[in-house]
């Protein structure tokens, strides 16, 4: 397939009556995904007060195969050896509220299998396991921190650093990673925001809920930094003031899934400069879109958005093999009528070409 590719570019080099063809078919051999074409899974853990877990995707040579994990079944081979051929990016991939690091495995796989490294993170103290971060006080800064510091340890990593393609390293979220993300590309939070919102509306109970947030004619409480929390972390980092602005310049384009987004300035998100695709599930049952997604792209008009007709709010997750109850719902549920594994080869096809036209 390069040498059809390389025989047709030089043909149609000659034939300066066909620029047309040869930027067409310029743009076909850089999209081609790499020659590997399988994804290889290894596990890294970054230290420090709260290590942070990380699902490393990459591309190889070796076939995979379907592994269980829990309610998860990647198609991948586990510690197989990265291909030779240059990474053609890095994707960092946050998940949701009390979520887990192969919640979006398939499209990790994918990602890997085009020729990116994927790093999906394990959130401390927002994960399957502990959500005390919520009620931390440090919520809206610590989740994209903890995105930037995976990132610096994969560009410090000795295998991995030279790897990576300076200036092409992305980010996807969903739910809470999709407000991460956001953060992550410029947006600012203003954490006041989201008591303001849970005391004057009642149609967002999933965020209110999830969030640990009094509803309306609830009295407003400050949350302390839980004794657990903080004795977990060793020195408790600080907690968030009026605006946190916790934008990391090394990502250049992002994609946001059903975003957690209320909390966004509609300022900041109209300052975002970066390229953003934004996808919003439209039947979501956890956060409202209009206060959401739906706000996001009221707000950020350069974002390419779309809306995916009957999608529920776990559609952009990989279908877990059996149910999997959470405090926003069954996890592996869906709308009826959704066919969230029909959808998954739409998304992975979207999510790659955004991505691929960043760096073209």
């Amino acid at each position: 397939m390069t040498l059809i590719l390389i025989l047709a570019l030089r043909a149609a080099g000659r034939k300066t009556r066909f620029p047309l063809l040869a930027a067409c078919m310029a743009m076909l051999a850089f999209t081609t995904p790499a020659s590997a074409q399988h994804a290889g899974l290894r596990t890294l853990v970054v230290p420090g007060s709260q290590p942070v877990t990380v699902a490393l995707f990459y591309p190889t040579q070796v076939a995979g195969r379907t592994v269980p994990m829990g309610p998860w079944q990647p198609r991948v081979t586990p510690g197989a050896p990265v291909a030779a051929a240059p990474l053609r990016g890095l994707i960092l991939i946050s998940h949701g509220t009390g979520g887990h690091e192969l919640g979006h495995h398939n499209l990790a796989t994918r990602l890997a299998a085009d020729g990116y490294l994927v790093a999906a993170l394990r959130h401390p103290g927002d994960n399957w396991e502990d959500r005390s971060m919520v009620t931390s006080g440090h919520y809206f800064s610590e989740r994209p921190r903890q995105v930037s510091r995976v990132l610096d340890a994969l560009l410090a990593n000795p295998e991995w650093g030279p790897r990576i393609p300076a200036g092409r390293i992305g980010a996807v979220g969903h739910s809470a990673g999709g407000y991460t993300v956001l953060a992550l590309a410029g947006a600012q939070a203003e954490p006041a925001r989201a008591v303001q919102h849970c005391r004057s509306v009642a149609d967002d109970p999933g965020f209110c809920s999830l969030g640990k947030l009094p509803a309306r004619g609830e009295p407003v409480a400050t949350a302390p930094v839980p004794v657990a929390t903080a004795a977990a972390q060793g020195a408790a980092p600080a907690q968030d003031g009026p605006l946190v602005t916790v934008a990391d310049p090394r990502i250049g384009a992002v994609v946001a899934m059903a975003p957690m987004a209320v909390v966004f300035t509609p300022a900041s998100l109209r300052a975002v400069s970066i390229p953003v695709r934004l996808l919003v599930a439209g039947r979501d049952a956890v956060l409202n879109g209009p206060y959401h997604g739906s706000y996001v792209a009221t707000h950020m008009p350069s974002a390419k958005a779309s809306t995916v007709p009957g999608a529920g709010h776990f559609a952009f997750m990989a279908q877990p093999v059996w149910p999997l109850p959470s405090e926003a719902g069954d996890v592996a549920a869906n709308p009826e009528g959704f066919d969230r594994v029909a959808y998954h080869a739409t998304l992975e096809n979207e999510v790659a070409e955004f991505l691929g036209m960043q760096w073209r």
